[in-house]
């Protein structure tokens, strides 16, 4: 039999069929050893081969797992060499991105978007809490759109307090697997329940941040969207640790530098001091962004080396 993963909670696996039918599942214990890198060798929207185990009470044995065409993986956080799998078989990857309470870094949207170029998954950023802004966030929010919309991401503003936006993304969502991100407490869960109210997913207040809540996700899992499509709800991260990305490959994942790294005088060039380089300058003439040159830079020390 077949069937897609749709929840991993380390051990077990919730895998739906083609035909709407629930399987609790694990693994087959030799699968465990059989060239797995990641710390979890099994990913929600993975899709798996697996027998019956009992009838009675829908569990199952997972007996192979089909090639992905792609996945979003990180740095684990509690193995450092090793990488963990987001999700799998993406046909894009949302970010929810907050300018306050709390304030996400252009660092952590960077390294996603690294990780979403590296896996070719299309990458959309969604600016929530909208209704919060002030003088200064609605600023950064018009820099922030000019810059990474001029690369060729969707910038979306929304509020899950005054619905703006959200009938753009629930358009979006439409007959597409995508994938949710973010920091925890930017509103994922909110945001879902208010697309969807029917699903009436967990948030927690935290005192102080306007009745907005926590994100309390434990485990990644997959949801059948009533329009047609999936979503996959994560847990929040507090950083998103590259894997897998060599110093030389960095820039190829900047799509404004892809676009210009052909012209450098040196193969090799790492964009930093080496002479003709033609993405410092692009940085001068103004086609590459100061602030997302400053941020390759420091990924670009933290590969190898310490997490910026």
């Amino acid at each position: 039999m077949q069937g897609k993963v749709y929840k991993s909670t380390g051990s077990w696996y919730v895998l739906k069929t083609a035909e709407g039918e629930t399987w609790n599942a694990r693994l087959k214990g030799v699968f465990k050893l059989d060239g797995i890198t990641s710390t979890n060798p099994i990913a929600v929207g993975d899709d798996v081969d697996f027998e019956p185990e009992s009838e009675e009470d829908s569990t199952a044995i997972i007996t192979a797992i089909h090639d992905r065409k792609n996945y979003i993986n990180r740095q684990s956080p509690s193995h450092r060499n090793q990488h963990h799998i987001v999700a799998s078989n993406l046909d894009q990857s949302l970010m929810v991105v907050t300018l306050k309470d709390p304030r996400t870094s252009q660092g952590f949207i960077d390294r996603f978007l690294v990780t979403s170029e590296a896996y070719h998954v299309p990458a959309v950023l969604l600016f929530n809490k909208s209704d919060l802004f002030r003088a200064k966030e609605e600023d950064r929010f018009e820099d922030w759109k000019a810059m990474y919309s001029s690369i060729g991401y969707r910038v979306i503003r929304m509020s899950v307090h005054t619905g703006e936006g959200l009938n753009e993304v629930k358009t979006l969502l439409q007959g597409k697997i995508s994938l949710l991100s973010g920091h925890s407490g930017v509103g994922k869960s909110s945001f879902l329940n208010a697309l969807y109210p029917d699903w009436q997913l967990k948030t927690q207040n935290v005192s102080g941040w306007s009745g907005k809540g926590i994100h309390t996700t434990t485990f990644a899992e997959m949801f059948d969207l009533p329009t047609g499509g999936r979503i996959i709800d994560t847990p929040g991260m507090r950083e998103f640790g590259l894997v897998d990305i060599t110093k030389e490959e960095l820039s190829g994942y900047f799509p404004e530098m892809r676009v210009l790294a052909g012209q450098c005088q040196f193969n090799d060039c790492l964009h930093l001091e080496e002479p003709g380089c033609s993405v410092k300058l692009g940085v001068q003439e103004g086609s590459i962004a100061p602030h997302r040159y400053t941020s390759y830079c420091a990924i670009l020390g933290s590969l190898g080396g310490e997490n910026y």
